[in-house]
């Protein structure tokens, strides 16, 4: 594997401010990860996509005014080689297949985050 000349760039779109300041504090003792933005919502998510063109999109299912599956959907139409990781809570089956339906490139339950989330965003943002 190469090593990347520049650090992987995430955006994070989650409501919950303590859940995004834990993921920041994570991403930012890599150097291989950069965090160019959060997002409080999905139509800010979609917004900031656009604008900063993040490597990989960190995604939360359940966020007001869009939520992260439509949101995702919304960024892959204007940008079809965004790379999206959902985040949740939840494991459900149907919320699985409806953010592979958006066009996430993966799904990431909350509770296996620690252990997995650099690992995930460095395959996902090395693509």
């Amino acid at each position: 594997m190469h090593p990347r000349e520049r650090p992987v760039r995430v955006l994070i779109a989650d409501d919950e401010p303590l859940f995004v300041e834990t993921l920041e504090a994570i991403l930012d003792s890599d150097d291989r990860i950069e965090v160019v933005g959060t997002a409080p919502d999905g139509k800010q998510a979609v917004e900031l996509t656009l604008s900063l063109s993040p490597d990989v999109i960190l995604m939360d299912i359940s966020m007001p005014f869009l939520d992260g599956i439509e949101a995702s959907r919304q960024i892959r139409e204007q940008n079809p080689s965004a790379c999206i990781l959902i985040l949740t809570g939840s494991s459900i089956a149907a919320d699985v297949d409806r953010s592979r339906q958006a066009g996430a490139a993966g799904f990431l339950t909350k509770d296996r985050m620690a252990t997995h989330l650099v690992k995930r965003i460095l395959d996902l943002g090395s693509r």
